[in-house]
């Protein structure tokens, strides 16, 4: 055979000679039955998915088992989100597989790419807190450090977005339409939840009183677990994801009456806990249903946490030295009182035992301070769902409130640190009381935070609040994202900032240099081309690569302020109308993301996007200088495409309400310049690179609070702006939906009347700022040199920094 480099491994499939050959025509053949007349794309991804997760599966075995022998102590990272995008193109470069693959499927007749593209993202998450999740899951397992990560495996995820006559519509996610290649299912591990019922006493045989919890209504969670190797190492993590089935499957009987929906009634209540991302909680059975998805993962997490603790432990005396568990957000807090129940109810531990090894397990992060995103629950609803844990809730806070008191806190402080208030149990705080460190997610974040949010907690222990800044995974957003890119920086200074992203530093010593400007302007016009052939695909609209790529990709929200985007196009729509030979910089504005389904106002913002992009890019006029993009359903694959192509990246929420924000760096490390306001890890980027390489803008965090404070008019700005007045009135007099009018008014009444994230306070700043970057741009050495040294000065926000600043200061792993 060595004589023969090329041979057939089955009958239907003529692959080179290679040990992955051979196990990718296998599962071509024996698992897919496919032959050569009618294999697919799909099939293809299929089966070589298989093949890289066999490969996945020995160091994934070898992994778990070093772990156990050494018992070590273990991260478990519990998050409602998990946006992990293609497994297939990560694992293959995490393996040092994908020239061999592309060179492999080339001999079948397929393009590695179009086979990674055929990939469904998985429908694990919406936004930043998803993809965060995934970026420490990479460097979790490129670190070698012992992790896992636990969420829900919803059906249809989130929802796939459609534009409808410019409106959003949302369909169902059915990423698992074909299955999922990567996972297996555990059902052996399977766990029983609990919810409803009541509690009772009794007296057990050594005369101690026991609590039980009775009478309840029972869901199974069965466990799927995913492999998430390390970058070029043997290290292969776990991301276990539940799911929720019946433990009443059928009702015969029921069927037999011919009662054929009452027959399924209890499978399909039980089920829809894992169907989709975060149910529409504006009704109360959304709220009961998201209530239930919470509890459901966490308290099948815990109880998975404890079987395993228990096969190497004797005691529990030492858990929280064995068990780090990470709360990301307020999503998973319910795991507190969850873990005292178990431990106290389950476990017969005493109280104050108990709560000490509960504080010493859990480290919370905290992701936003927008006051709809702290969570908070109904005491009537968690009694009802959940009776014994809001037993527990009350004696957690009733110690905790004592304890504050006896340290001289007034009785207003105490309130506002009390678990309840208004009849609400309020999950932030619960956290904060029940976890033994406490983190924000960038400086600024962290100082509003300590400052303004929870200044009691913080008064009470200084020591529990850490700033942990947020970073992303540089092999999925520059060695995956942008092989272009990737490929130039590793020829001049080879591959070590792949595990070190602080030594990207070394191509700065080139930003003068004419060939490799030249070449970066080079991989930079190829990945515009791609970006240009997707958008033409799906849009209709074509873009010359010469346009400067100005993009804003991320979910709305009216403080991310797509608006003040947009208002911004409306003006320079109007220059351009005023003065057609006028001289301004080719622009094609991108904007990409998803709004909330009952989230209706940042939905007309939507419409009112795709309103104004039909009249901008069908007007010859202006559609030479000027492009406005809405591209649907944002994922992480999609973000891949764009990023890489983009020239300016749009970061502009109001001061004090963008917790970090990972875009932004993903953005400056593919060498994007920032133009933002000081909010998030802005503020680090702009540190990092230096002022002149970033384009800020804006009323700082403390401004907003002090206009705020003194009664600010956004009408007077708009009297007293003639661009600005211009294009709002354009907006409000159905300029841009003639066929529609009046539904815009709401938008423009509110931005008039309140303005509440100060978008007309911002907007002569922004303009300001917006003609400097049109200015620079035409310089394209001098503006290569800047993107250059965005991407060189990019280290600190790599997810490796910050999860070795978690594992040290949090966790207390090696």
């Amino acid at each position: 055979m060595t004589d023969n480099p090329t041979i057939f491994f089955t009958e239907n499939f003529k692959i080179t000679n290679s040990e992955l050959g051979r196990e990718l025509a296998t599962h071509l053949e024996y698992d897919l039955v496919k032959d050569k007349t009618n294999v697919t794309r799909r099939d293809v991804l299929r089966a070589i998915s298989l093949t890289i997760r066999d490969r996945l599966i020995r160091n994934w075995l070898r992994t778990q088992k070093k772990y156990n022998e050494l018992n070590t102590k273990k991260v478990y990272y519990l998050s409602l989100e998990f946006l992990m995008g293609s497994l297939l193109g990560n694992s293959l470069i995490n393996l040092g597989l994908y020239d061999e693959c592309s060179r492999l499927l080339a001999e079948l007749g397929y393009d590695i790419e179009t086979i990674i593209a055929e990939e469904t993202d998985m429908g694990l998450g919406n936004g930043g807190l998803g993809r965060l999740a995934a970026c420490f899951l990479d460097s979790l397992s490129t670190l070698n450090l012992p992790a896992y990560g636990y969420g829900i495996r919803y059906r249809y995820g989130i929802f796939d977005q459609k534009i409808e006559n410019g409106y959003q519509v949302e369909k169902p996610d059915e990423w698992l339409r074909y299955g999922n290649p990567w996972e297996i299912m555990r059902p052996e591990h399977f766990v029983r939840i609990k919810f409803g019922g009541k509690v009772t006493t009794e007296i057990d045989d050594t005369g101690k009183p026991k609590t039980l919890w009775t009478g309840t209504k029972d869901v199974f969670a069965i466990p799927y677990d995913i492999p998430v190797p390390g970058y070029r190492n043997e290290t292969v993590n776990n991301l276990r994801l539940w799911q929720a089935k019946s433990t009443n499957e059928f009702n015969l009987y029921l069927f037999n009456q011919g009662q054929y929906d009452l027959a399924e009634e209890d499978k399909n209540e039980s089920e829809a806990i894992s169907k989709v991302l975060y149910p529409n909680d504006n009704i109360f059975a959304g709220k009961v249903l998201r209530l239930k998805q919470q509890y459901f993962f966490v308290a099948a997490t815990l109880k998975d946490i404890i079987r395993s603790f228990k096969k190497i432990n004797k005691s529990f005396a030492n858990f929280a030295e064995k068990t780090a568990i990470q709360l990301n957000d307020t999503h998973p807090a319910i795991a507190i009182p969850e873990l005292m129940r178990l431990l106290t109810d389950e476990e017969g531990m005493e109280w104050n035992v108990a709560w000490e090894i509960t504080k010493n397990t859990f480290g919370y992060t905290n992701h936003t301070i927008v006051p709809e995103a702290m969570e908070q629950w109904s005491e009537e609803l968690i009694a009802a769902l959940l009776p014994r844990h809001l037993q527990i809730i009350k004696e957690i806070d009733k110690k905790f409130c004592e304890e504050m008191l006896s340290k001289e806190f007034t009785n207003e402080e105490v309130s506002k640190m009390s678990i309840f208030g208004n009849g609400m149990v309020r999950m932030a705080n619960l956290a904060i009381i029940g976890s033994h460190a406490v983190n924000g997610v960038a400086e600024l974040h962290t100082s509003i935070l300590k400052k303004y949010v929870f200044p009691e907690f913080y008064k009470a222990d200084k020591i529990k609040f850490q700033n942990k800044t947020n970073g992303v995974s540089p092999r999925r957003f520059i060695l995956e994202a942008n092989p272009y890119m990737s490929g130039l920086i590793s020829s001049k200074i080879g591959t070590r900032w792949i595990y070190n992203l602080d030594e990207i530093r070394e191509i700065e010593q080139y930003k003068n240099d004419i060939q490799f400007i030249a070449d970066w302007q080079n991989v930079k016009k190829q990945n515009k081309l791609k970006l240009i052939d997707y958008i033409k695909k799906h849009n209709g609209v074509h873009v010359e690569p010469h346009f400067m790529f100005d993009a804003q990709i991320k979910r709305f929200h009216e403080y991310k302020r797509q608006l003040l985007n947009i208002l911004h196009v409306v003006t320079l729509y109007n220059r351009i109308k005023a003065n057609p030979g006028l001289e301004i910089t080719p622009r094609a504005v991108i904007i990409s993301g998803k709004a909330a389904p009952s989230y209706f106002a940042v939905k007309l913002h939507i419409k009112l996007i795709n309103c104004i992009a039909d009249i901008i890019n069908n007007d010859e006029e202006v559609n030479s200088k000027l492009k406005l993009i809405f591209l649907k359903n944002y994922s992480v694959s999609l973000a891949e495409k764009i990023i890489p192509a983009s020239d300016l990246s749009e970061q502009i929420s109001t001061a004090g309400f963008e917790a970090s924000g990972t875009g932004n760096m993903k953005f400056a490390m593919n060498g994007a310049l920032t133009i933002g306001t000081l909010d998030g890890a802005n503020i680090e980027i702009k540190n990092e690179v230096s002022e002149e390489n970033i384009f800020i803008f804006g009323l700082k965090s403390d401004e907003i609070m002090q206009a705020r404070n003194a009664g600010y008019n956004p009408r007077m700005v708009y009297e007293t702006n003639n661009e600005l007045k211009l294009a709002i009135d354009m907006i409000a007099s159905d300029y841009f939906n003639k066929n529609e009018p009046g539904i815009f008014k709401s938008l423009v009444d509110n931005l008039l009347g309140s303005d509440y994230y100060f978008v007309l306070a911002d907007y002569q700043s922004y303009i300001g700022a917006q003609d400097k970057v049109s200015k620079e741009f035409t310089d394209k050495s001098k503006w290569t040199k800047k993107a250059i040294i965005n991407v060189a000065r990019s280290g600190k926000f790599s997810s490796d920094r910050t999860i070795l600043d978690y594992a040290r200061d949090i966790w207390g792993v090696k």
